[in-house]
């Protein structure tokens, strides 16, 4: 659980990576520190701990008579090793020469410091970062950028690294091979993070880098390479500043949960047609290419494998075809049959996600036609399908997702359509009645957040519990999953979710007053199921809070408490059924005192092995 940042130019530099910091840093992390070079020997501060004890330390080392210099900093959670000050990040050579901070994972450490500690090379940690320095060290004749590239010949793994070095001009080296980077572009300075946020308010335009690419980052330039040495350029992307303000909201998880109507309406724009109900063409490429398609797999991780659950009921019912939903970290490990005839859908908020990334290349080996739903233009994900459908949500700073798996909804939503109409498994009548049910959905979010007070009087209610189930039949029990990860992730409730039909099958033995129920109940085809669980859970003394269709008084009898959403579409109904669930999360986290922003535990956005989607 690593996050990175680096700059170079006139500023106070131990200023500027501790406030960007701030802005990467999750609870949990248990370890920050910088480095900065300007002439002479690095100079490091670390802190066990959050970036507030790092910022108390940081003026040691700050040199005021010089007019440029350079950084590097990190906070992690240290999975290998306990976290002490002297064993966390940055990490320096033998010769105290060359400083890196390392996001992701190395899988062959063990062997590589085995080598170098036979060659002479002392190491104080247990940790695979601190091989990155000795190794960059061995190689290093006076270059560092071709010492970090023979260094990063010999490492196999997911990661991405930032170096610095007194024995060289002031520059940063950053490199990527599997865990992301960001390079920001400045006036007379120059930034590179491992995501986008602490970049925002200092410049207008990134570079999305590469796997296999380094980016030597001078004040007044940036250079791009391979690691075989070929410069190339690189598209500039657009990154204007107000997107990441919180624009009146007190967090910026509940800024974005209010922002999905409108981001709704403008996923929608130009992919709903009046004639043919819903054309992506443009952005898939020809329907000839889907038409012959017979079978769909679907991989993602976290909240994307729950949106892909749904979209695996929107395709089959849809597109009438064979759909298969699994874990992208365990994908590639299954020796699935692919072939041409097989369409992969990779679901990624990120783009960067390095299990989904394999799954992805996993597919395309084997001859599928990979289709990313992701939300970042120019990510690896992106540049890696064949195709690519955008869920248009923006930049989400929230940790936790809460736009961007409603999005994520929406894309799939749109392609089991696409696919109905493409196959004609669908008549042109059922195809646009669906494609106008999708284009009430913002309206009918936005009259939930209208009642988003009612919400938070429930949270009340409910924000001493310690434990949760929430349970769900069809379509809603990935929504169901969903909201147990939010109590989890954000509120820091242990909750479990089940099919509704699978409660005698365990839970029920778990159920009495102390064990509040939440239960997706809107009014579809399982909804006598539902009610007949929710009547036996109340004869165990069970504390029902149910999500209803709207004038539904059966229900509303038979539960404790009940949150009504719009009567709608039984394929509509998670588009609604997940806003209550994110806001009940949000409030039952401030109850408890707990920075929504910044989850115990949870990992920024695309880092290798994260829990990010």
């Amino acid at each position: 659980m690593c996050s990175m940042i680096g700059y170079i130019g006139p500023r106070p530099v131990s200023q500027m990576l501790t406030s960007s910091l701030g802005q990467l840093e999750c609870n949990g992390d248990e370890s920050c520190g910088i480095a900065l070079v300007d002439a002479g020997t690095p100079r490091i501060v670390r802190s066990v701990g959050d970036i507030a004890r790092l910022e108390a330390t940081v003026a040691e080392i700050e040199s005021p008579e010089s007019a440029l210099a350079c950084g590097i900093g990190q906070t992690s959670s240290m999975a290998q090793d306990k976290p002490t000050w002297e064993k966390g990040h940055p990490y320096q050579d033998c010769k105290g020469q060359i400083v890196v901070v390392h996001s992701g994972t190395i899988e062959n450490y063990v062997e590589l410091k085995r080598q170098l500690t036979l060659e002479g090379h002392s190491f104080h940690t247990a940790t695979d970062s601190e091989v990155i320095p000795h190794l960059i060290e061995k190689y290093f004749e006076g270059n560092i950028v071709k010492a970090v590239k023979s260094a990063l010949l010999e490492i196999r793994g997911f990661l991405a690294i930032l170096v610095i070095s007194t024995e060289d001009e002031l520059r940063i080296v950053a490199a990527q091979c599997g865990s992301p980077l960001i390079v920001g572009l400045g006036n007379g300075e120059n930034f590179v993070a491992s995501d986008i946020p602490p970049l925002l308010p200092h410049t207008s335009s990134v570079i999305a880098m590469n796997d296999g690419e380094i980016a030597v980052i001078r004040h007044q330039s940036i250079e791009l390479q391979t690691l075989d040495g070929k410069a190339f350029s690189s598209e500039r992307i657009p990154c204007p500043a107000d997107v990441a303000e919180r624009q009146g909201f007190s967090h910026f998880m509940l800024k974005e949960i209010f922002e999905q109507p409108t981001i709704m309406r403008h996923a929608c724009r130009g992919r709903l047609n009046v004639d043919i109900g819903v054309v992506l063409e443009e952005e898939l490429g020809p329907a000839e290419i889907f038409s012959s398609v017979q079978r769909v797999v679907i991989v993602g991780r976290g909240s994307s494998r729950h949106a892909a659950l749904v979209g695996e009921f929107f395709i089959e019912s849809f597109a009438r075809l064979q759909v298969e939903v699994d874990y992208a970290a365990e994908f590639r490990y299954r020796d699935a049959p692919l072939g041409p005839d097989t369409l992969v859908i990779a679901v990624t908020r990120s783009g960067e996600t390095a299990d989904t990334l394999s799954a992805m290349e996993e597919a395309q080996q084997k001859g599928a036609f990979v289709l990313s739903v992701c939300n970042a233009a120019g990510s690896l994900a992106a540049r890696l399908a064949d195709s690519v459908l955008y869920t248009r949500a923006g930049l989400e700073t929230g940790v936790s997702p809460t736009k961007t798996f409603t999005m994520q909804l929406l894309a799939l939503y749109l392609i089991g359509l696409f696919l109905a109409r493409v196959r004609g498994t669908m008549t042109r009548e059922e195809v646009l009645r669906r494609a106008r049910l999708l284009t009430r959905v913002p309206e009918q979010v936005e009259q939930i957040l209208d009642r988003s007070s009612a919400i938070s009087a429930l949270a009340e209610v409910f924000s001493n519990y310690h434990h949760a189930l929430l349970l769900g039949s069809g379509i809603n029990y990935p929504i169901a999953l969903e909201g147990a990860d939010k109590l989890k992730a954000i509120s820091h409730v242990h909750a479990d979710a089940y099919p509704t039909a699978e409660l005698h099958h365990g839970p029920f033995g778990l159920i009495e007053k102390n064990m509040p129920v939440v239960i997706l109940a809107p009014n579809d085809h399982n909804y006598n199921e539902t009610l007949a669980n929710l009547t036996e859970v109340k004869a165990r003394n069970g504390v029902v809070l149910a999500i209803a269709t709207e004038g539904d008084h059966e229900i509303t009898a038979k539960a404790d408490y009940t949150f009504q959403i719009p009567k709608a579409d039984p394929f509509v109904n998670p588009f609604l059924s997940i806003i209550p669930l994110q806001l009940f999360a949000y409030h039952i986290a401030m109850l408890r005192g707990i920075n929504v922003d910044k989850p115990r535990g949870l990992m920024t956005r695309g880092a290798s092995g994260s829990a990010t989607s």
